[in-house]
């Protein structure tokens, strides 16, 4: 009776053919940059382990200690149930073919369903050779200027990592660091929204006469218009203040 594992949390990254140690130890970095831990390297040019790629991977070693090395992809990818292959070209063979960000998305659902999911990673002189692509269900077709196509294979691997963690988790788009302060209340900005109209008032700002209307409400539509925290606040508040002093010592 043959023994069924558990579904992995994640995909397998799959190094087909790596020329350079260096480029698999940053692979391996890329990899562990966004939580991925299950790298397979496929017949390495230069042997393994590598020397260079431990260099290279920096932090990520463990990556290249638990590698699973073999000799052909056909090994490499026995145990999946669906095979995504990454290419930049054209490669004349019916197949699906997937944006990096729906790929990742397709792989999260598939190993929440139980399956095993691999991607794939040519060699960097020229990428997946046919006959490596034929073993995959799908192809990923990374939106590259089609005049200079090819991708650092350590740039692919951070591409598809980048793609998968967004495909797994909540991304922020957008958040501020508020630095020990707050955002200022409506209260607070009205205060210093007419302390400023009383002090440039009495300085003769709004000057001529028949545009001092439209100078204050452009004045304190200004002020609303700006977020502000209430650090912001104090210290525009001390701004004028401190004008406020300079003047009077120079009269």
């Amino acid at each position: 009776m043959t023994d069924v594992l558990d579904p992995p949390a994640s995909p397998a990254f799959v190094l087909v053919r790596p020329q350079m140690g260096e480029n698999i130890g940053a692979a391996a970095r890329a990899m562990w940059n966004f939580g991925l831990d299950r790298m397979r390297v496929v017949a390495p040019r230069d042997g393994w382990p590598n020397p260079a790629a431990v260099a290279l991977a920096s932090g990520a070693g463990r990556l290249l200690d638990e590698a699973q090395l073999t000799p052909t992809l056909a090994e490499s990818i026995s145990d999946c149930t669906y095979v995504f292959a990454t290419t930049a070209r054209s490669r004349d063979l019916t197949k699906p073919v997937f944006s990096p960000e729906e790929a990742m998305r397709a792989t999260a659902r598939r190993i929440r369903d139980g399956q095993r999911v691999a991607v794939l990673f040519g060699p960097e002189r020229a990428g997946l050779e046919n006959e490596d692509i034929v073993r995959a269900n799908a192809i990923i077709s990374v939106p590259v200027n089609p005049a200079f196509p090819s991708l650092n294979l350590a740039q692919c691997v951070l591409l598809m990592g980048y793609e998968w963690q967004r495909a797994i988790h909540e991304i922020t788009p957008e958040t501020v660091e508020m630095a020990g302060t707050q955002w200022a209340e409506t209260a607070e900005v009205e205060h210093l929204a007419s302390h400023y109209e009383a002090r440039l008032d009495e300085m003769g700002f709004f000057f001529p006469a028949h545009k001092s209307d439209s100078m204050r409400l452009n004045l304190r539509n200004f002020w609303s218009r700006m977020p502000m925290t209430r650090a912001d606040v104090q210290m525009l508040h001390g701004m004028m203040r401190q004008m406020i002093r300079w003047r009077t010592r120079g009269d």
